[in-house]
């Protein structure tokens, strides 16, 4: 049986669960992503979800506490430094961040750009500020056109983020770009290089899924190289290869949104044999917490709640999903950045039946308990694969 175990970890990037006790440091007092959104749209139908437990972790409008939910339930706190992308995904696999990544509030120095500039040749750039996405392109795309300047800009996060037009800098020049980048912003522990190809004419542009996020590389091992060192297959959805830079992942599988991710979960259910599979669901956050569209956000978990009875058709006795997050990013907020929350724990083991988990420490025990399962080691987080009969 355990040769053909499969864990499977949902990570419905950014749906938090309610403000975590140190959010008023970072600006993010009383916040709570699914709850809030709940309210805005006068109530939400996600019976699956809600099946799993998911009324039991914050108040929900249209999603109450099942009194016999057929899923463990819980949320994590997280532990490391920092509300941002890189952070949360890789405490879940072991990495807990003492010291939060850099953040640059007044966009980059000289002393980062004017290397980077004479690396790759770019001809100087526009922005280098702290901006949305979708408003900067707007603002700054006609001129990046007419120019050739790269759109560099930043966030609320540790990222340097560079957008540029595709018919106007071609994606493998704008990933060379992000690559030289990412060299030199090792030692200044910038989290991510992003790059942010757009498409379109002035005053409509649209951003592509040809993103792509460039990381810094973890200051230890992670659960996936384990895994990996064990001959355990890690099946990375989205932009988890990203995230982690490769390492620990067996195949790579790109994603163009989540419905596309969900198609791409339910085949693999069909052809992974044995091992886990690591999925992020980016359009929570990317098009709807970003953009403080709470309708938006509310419909894609609509679209996750209605593809989540597929998936788990498709598990057998022995496997294992679990449906997480890895911050905050309320949209009903004046704020458009990330917010630093408890994170959901929705899991499901067939034939094992469903209780609370409690609130975890960190987002480590997801890690810990994957490790479990196939038998490697975690030396971070207290794993509950007890706590589901197994």
């Amino acid at each position: 049986m355990s040769d053909r175990r499969r864990f499977v970890i949902l990570v419905a990037d950014s749906a938090g669960c309610g403000a975590l006790p140190d959010a008023a440091a970072y600006g993010d007092a009383g916040s709570d992503t699914l709850g809030h959104v709940s309210r805005a749209v006068g109530g939400l139908a996600l019976p699956h979800l809600g099946r799993l437990g998911l009324g039991h972790l914050t108040p929900m409008l249209g999603v109450p506490p099942d009194p016999a939910p057929a899923g463990f339930y819980g949320k994590m706190a997280e532990r490391s430094q920092g509300k941002d992308t890189i952070t949360g995904h890789w405490e879940m696999m072991g990495i807990v961040l003492e010291e939060a990544l850099r953040l640059f509030p007044r966009g980059f120095p000289p002393e980062i750009l004017e290397p980077w500039l004479a690396e790759t040749g770019a001809p100087g750039v526009l922005g280098n500020e702290v901006a949305s996405g979708t408003e900067i392109i707007q603002r700054l795309g006609e001129e990046h056109q007419r120019t050739g300047r790269p759109i560099v800009y930043t966030s609320a996060d540790s990222v340097f983020q560079v957008a540029c037009h595709e018919e106007t800098v071609p994606l493998e020049t704008l990933y060379a770009w992000c690559l030289a980048a990412r060299r030199q912003l090792d030692r200044w522990r910038v989290a991510r290089v992003i790059a942010r190809p757009f498409v379109g004419r002035p005053g409509a542009y649209t951003r592509t899924y040809h993103r792509r996020d460039f990381a810094i590389a973890t200051p230890g091992v992670t659960v996936l190289e384990r895994l990996a060192e064990r001959g355990v297959p890690v099946v990375g959805v989205g932009k988890i290869p990203d995230i982690f830079d490769g390492k620990g992942i067996t195949e790579a599988v790109h994603t163009a949104g989540n419905a596309d991710g969900l198609r791409q979960t339910e085949r693999l259910l069909g052809t992974l044999e044995r091992g886990l599979l690591f999925v992020n669901l980016v359009d929570f956050d990317m098009l709807y917490g970003h953009r403080n569209d709470a309708r938006g956000y509310a419909g894609a978990l609509v679209e996750l709640d209605r593809a989540l009875p597929r998936l788990l058709e498709r598990l057998r006795p022995g496997d294992v999903l679990a449906v997480t997050a890895d911050h905050g990013c309320d949209p009903t907020t004046p704020s458009t950045d990330h917010s630093r929350e408890y994170v959901p724990l929705l899991v499901h083991a067939p034939g094992r039946g469903g209780g609370p988990l409690g609130v975890r420490e960190t987002f480590a025990d997801l890690g810990a308990t994957v490790a479990e399962l196939f038998g490697a080691e975690a030396r971070v987080g207290r794993s509950f694969l007890a706590a589901l009969g197994g």
